[in-house]
């Protein structure tokens, strides 16, 4: 329901830092699910019952009595995009109205008609959210058919016909139209909650500025707040660019558009999860994990170690994890250190044997899975490897180039991949089923093209 988005993005302004970390760009494919709204509300049943209700002050209409309306249609709603200002829409119904006419006897009208307003952008007085109201109701009417004789007068027919519906219509139909306003207003208290993700730390999305309306789209630029769990906010670094969809999108399709930047705030999260000691044997399609093993890219070791030893490898994420994208591939660049210890004895700490310095790329596939996106990697490439401390005197840095590789690959990209299972939370809005939404990898972003059509 686009009503329900719009409104549930303005409740989620608050103000915050300038820069977007994301956007979401709704297109005429969104008005399809507007039918919704008044569907589940049953509005315009509910405004019929009322209609033949005797309430204080009502006034009877001259020439009916025992007034009822009934057999309203499933309505039709379809909605316009008002630049700068906010939706019109256009809700077509059909009805019957009975009762008793002035001549005697069953009278039955039966009218189809188009409900026209402006749903105008403000600002609530009492919480300071920006709400829609509904202005300048009009009913229309298309049709009208009646069961009165046909040797009455054609004008006193239409005379009655005429001061009979636009008594009836109006204060009928036009109250439906802010009933369902009022519906939607109850969708989108609870929009601005955190999000968490695991036990690291939350996410919010919140409005950097107004959304804004042309006549193809409505826009809202979110700047994320991602806080750790003991309550510290990571700042969105400084993009360096303004962050804007690129072309080639059909005109009129919704998109969601994640920066770089803030998917590598939100792995900030994560990054002491990325922190591992490992101390198997036996890994993947690696060789046993053994000083003997070891010994054959650095000899030394043989000479330190005549009797094989069980390796012990920790890794430490020294510096943020960062994210970066050019068109068709995404990369995660970890820097940290890697040491290896040779295990000794129960009861005796293990010798470190050296320690490296290292900084490799990881490619990142992603998907969405219950509103979650996911990140899915493989060992991209090795960049560097120096070594800071050795207990086994020099050697070439360039001679473990394999053996790391293949380690990075085998043991530790698993332990990468079971972290980001947890997944990062994508805005909740709309009843979005993100996992019919197609995944590119643009410049310095993630867009996910949005399937926001009903079967």
């Amino acid at each position: 329901m686009l009503r329900i988005l719009f409104l549930a993005l303005c409740g989620l302004l608050t103000h915050t830092r300038a820069d977007p970390g994301a956007l979401l760009r709704l297109g005429l494919d969104i008005m399809n699910q507007v039918q919704s709204a008044m569907d589940e509300s049953h509005i315009l049943e509910q405004m019929a019952a009322e209609a033949g209700k005797k309430r204080p002050g009502m006034k009877p209409i001259k020439g009916i009595t025992n007034l009822k309306v009934k057999d309203v249609e499933l309505p039709v709603i379809t909605l316009s995009f008002l630049p700068g200002v906010g939706i019109f829409q256009c809700v077509s119904t059909g009805l019957t109205i009975t009762g008793k006419s002035f001549i005697g006897g069953n009278m039955e009208i039966i009218v189809v008609l188009n409900i026209t307003a402006t749903d105008r952008l403000l600002q609530d007085e009492k919480t300071g959210l920006p709400t829609f109201k509904s202005e300048g109701c009009e009913v229309v009417l298309v049709s009208v058919k009646t069961n009165l004789p046909s040797n009455m007068l054609p004008k006193v027919v239409n005379k009655f016909l005429d001061s009979t519906l636009h008594k009836v219509l109006p204060s009928l139909m036009c109250p439906a139209i802010d009933a369902v306003l009022v519906y939607v207003n109850r969708k989108w208290a609870n929009l601005n909650a955190p999000m968490p993700v695991g036990q690291m730390g939350i996410v919010k999305y919140v409005l950097t500025s107004m959304p804004t309306t042309t006549a193809n789209y409505l826009q809202v630029a979110f700047s994320p707040v991602v806080q750790q769990q003991e309550g510290n906010t990571i700042q969105l670094a400084d993009a360096g660019e303004a962050l804007e969809f690129p072309e080639g999108y059909a005109e009129g399709s919704s998109q969601l558009l994640l920066s770089a930047t803030f998917l590598t705030t939100e792995l900030a999260l994560l990054q002491k999860s990325f922190n591992v000691n490992v101390q198997d044997m036996k890994i993947g399609k690696l060789p046993p994990q053994t000083t003997k093993t070891l010994a054959g890219f650095i000899p030394k070791v043989a000479k330190a170690y005549p009797k094989p030893k069980p390796l012990v490898t920790q890794i430490r994420i020294n510096k943020p994890p960062k994210v970066t994208m050019k068109t068709g591939k995404s990369l995660l660049h970890l820097h940290g250190t890697l040491e290896m210890f040779a295990a000794r004895r129960r009861g005796k700490a293990p010798v470190s044997l050296f320690l490296l310095e290292t900084h490799f790329n990881l490619k990142i596939q992603y998907s969405v899975r219950e509103g979650r996106l996911l990140m899915l990697t493989s060992l991209d490439r090795l960049l560097s490897l120096s070594r800071e401390s050795s207990s086994i005197g020099a050697f070439s840095e360039k001679e473990l180039t394999g053996f790391i590789t293949d380690y990075l690959q085998e043991a530790y990209v698993p332990v990468v991949n079971d972290v980001l299972q947890v997944g990062f939370p994508l805005p909740e809005l709309l009843d979005i089923d993100y996992n019919l939404a197609e995944l590119d990898i643009v410049e310095n972003a993630l867009v996910l093209v949005l399937d926001l059509k009903l079967d």
